[in-house]
């Protein structure tokens, strides 16, 4: 072994021998070449150190790029996905919006439907309350105008009993005939609203009774109608066949012929009446029978 003072001293002379002794330096490398290797292999490995490297930066290079491609394309999914939660997100709200503005329509068309019900409701319920008082105005009218009728009747009954008693008493003597005949006139007057005038003329050539003298008829003119009448308290068949002449006789005198022939008693013989029905007149035993002029 060497000893450390040789060692030494050949570690300090060695680098100069290398630099300058050609000889030297080719010596030492082929006794080190199987230790180090030489430029050529230590180029031939740096270059396959620089080439690793090199793939190895490119290699890192192309996984950052697929790296960041990888994140781009992340990043554009998290956008679209982002993008179409907001889509969602204002869909949903438009949509939200929309129902709640249906809602809202549907609530107000509800309550203007109930409202219309209501105002339907209170319409009918008003129209009911006016049938009802209409119906119970009309019922309690038709109740008192039934009851006026039947008083009316009943009064009406009791005069023409009247004029029946006054009739067996102008028979009689115990009342005029005239009283009598003023009483139905009146009725009639009363219940047609017409005015009934007496006539008196001169028959000077005895057409009516064989012989000069005076003829008398009752006279009623209602819308243009010419009703020629003899109120009498009884009526035999002469009266009749008296009346059918008074009638002709008036019909010459004044031009116009007479529409109507009514002779009104209560009391009418049957003869007189079958020589009424031969003449074409109208008998009634009271002013009240008469339905219509």
């Amino acid at each position: 072994m060497l000893s450390e003072q040789v060692r030494d001293e050949l570690l300090q002379e060695l680098p100069q021998w290398i630099e300058q002794d050609p000889a030297f330096r080719a010596a030492l490398a082929r006794m080190l070449r199987g230790e180090f290797a030489d430029q050529r292999t230590t180029e031939s490995r740096f270059d396959r150190v620089m080439d690793e490297l090199q793939r190895s930066r490119e290699e890192s290079e192309r996984k950052w790029e697929q790296h960041r491609a990888e994140l781009q394309i992340y990043r554009e999914e998290c956008e679209r996905r982002s993008a179409e939660h907001q889509a969602g997100l204002q869909k949903l709200r438009e949509e939200s919006e929309a129902r709640s503005a249906q809602h809202s329509a549907e609530l107000k068309a509800y309550r203007k439907e109930c409202e219309r019900r209501s105002a339907e409701h209170r319409a009918e319920l008003q129209k009911f309350r006016e049938e009802s008082e209409r119906k119970w105005e009309e019922r309690d009218k038709a109740y008192r105008q039934e009851f006026d009728r039947v008083h009316e009747e009943i009064m009406n009954l009791a005069r023409k009993q009247e004029r029946s008693i006054g009739a067996l008493g102008a028979r009689w003597g115990i009342s005029s005939e005239r009283t009598f005949r003023n009483a139905l006139a009146a009725v009639l007057t009363e219940n047609f609203a017409v005015e009934v005038f007496n006539v008196n003329e001169f028959d000077d050539s005895g057409e009516v009774f064989g012989r000069p003298d005076q003829v008398e008829l009752d006279v009623v003119i209602s819308n243009g109608t010419l009703l020629l009448f003899e109120l009498k308290s009884s009526a035999s068949k002469a009266d009749i066949h008296f009346f059918e002449r008074k009638c002709r006789f008036y019909e010459r005198r004044h031009q116009r012929k007479a529409d109507r022939l009514i002779f009104v008693s209560p009391m009418v013989e049957e003869k007189a009446l079958k020589l009424a029905q031969r003449l074409g007149v109208e008998v009634f035993t009271d002013t009240l029978d008469i339905k219509s002029l």
